[in-house]
């Protein structure tokens, strides 16, 4: 009789359950151990050494190289991130962000003065842009020179 073993352990259920998803892609079946008891106290997680991943014994090995190549696909994405749609007449005309190319961003219109007050002149606030573009697409934060 094949037996579970333990592969992985998380802190939350959700990470747990996308990787039994992901070995399930790949014909690997296992089971999701101390789900509940962690959901329902989960100052318990440290006690019971947390939300555990476990497979068959003879699944173990094909499934550890499954997680592993899935991190490294992940990994080789993250810094190959492509644009798959621009904006056509940008208000900011050819500013793009400068970590993924996408003319998808906004800039902080914030009224600037001393200690969060506007700055009066007149009685009418002046508004100051700040400098700071931010990307829709890819979530980056940069300030224009």
């Amino acid at each position: 009789m094949n037996q579970l073993v333990s592969l992985k352990k998380y802190d939350n259920y959700i990470e747990a359950s996308q990787t039994l998803q992901l070995l399930e892609e790949y014909g690997i079946y296992g089971y999701i151990a101390n789900e509940y008891t962690v959901q329902s106290d989960w100052l318990l997680s440290q006690a019971i050494g947390g939300i555990e991943l476990q497979v068959f014994k003879n699944d173990l090995e094909k499934a550890k190289s499954v997680i592993q190549l899935h991190e490294e696909q992940i990994k080789t994405t993250e810094n190959n991130v492509k644009v798959e749609y621009t904006i056509k007449n940008s208000k900011y005309g050819d500013k793009t962000c400068p970590k993924c190319g996408s003319n998808h961003i906004y800039q902080d219109e914030n009224l600037n003065g001393i200690f969060g007050l506007s700055i009066l002149f007149l009685g009418f606030p002046i508004k100051v842009k700040n400098s700071k573009f931010h990307c829709y697409y890819c979530g980056n934060v940069w300030k224009d020179i």
